[in-house]
């Protein structure tokens, strides 16, 4: 199972700045934040990175964010950009599982699901959204709930449509 920071290390250079992107433009909050979590991590104060230019920042950022000790941080950012930009992937996928939840969002996720609703929720996903946004996200949702689902971490194991730096 791949860590939030292991996720912005393994994924595409393409999606992750198509994130800190997204995130710059859509989720202050989050971005303030990240840049917060980073420029503590490099011993600086914020403001020595907001001078820096956009592009030069964010190389930065996405550098500081591969850090095992920037991982709450990037699951964060991560999580805001999935709920976000994909809350329709979400929905799909929790819709697929039978799942209640609201836009996408659950309170309690059951210890388990039936393999075969899991395989078909996948394929949904896979059928209609990116490969590697599939993978962004179920490695995620894997990692961040409490309700770690063995066939889950098989499927991302074994599924190569599923591994990161595959795609």
């Amino acid at each position: 199972m791949l860590k939030s920071h292991e996720l912005l290390g393994f994924m595409s250079p393409a999606l992750a700045n198509d994130i800190l992107s997204f995130i710059f433009e859509s989720d202050k909050p989050a971005y303030k934040a990240a840049l917060a979590a980073v420029a503590e991590a490099k011993h600086v104060r914020p403001v020595f990175l907001e001078r820096q230019p956009r592009d030069a920042r964010h190389a930065s950022m996405l550098t500081a964010l591969t850090k095992p000790q920037l991982d709450p941080a990037a699951a964060a950012f991560i999580r805001a950009w999935l709920v976000k930009k994909h809350a329709t992937m979400l929905v799909d996928f929790l819709n697929a599982l039978a799942i209640p939840h609201e836009n996408g969002v659950v309170e309690d996720l059951p210890g388990a699901v039936e393999d075969d609703k899991l395989k078909a929720a996948i394929e949904v996903l896979l059928g209609k959204y990116p490969h590697e946004v599939v993978a962004v996200y179920l490695n995620a949702f894997n990692d961040m709930n409490a309700a770690n689902w063995p066939n889950l971490k098989t499927a991302l194991e074994s599924d190569t449509r599923l591994q990161l730096g595959n795609l």
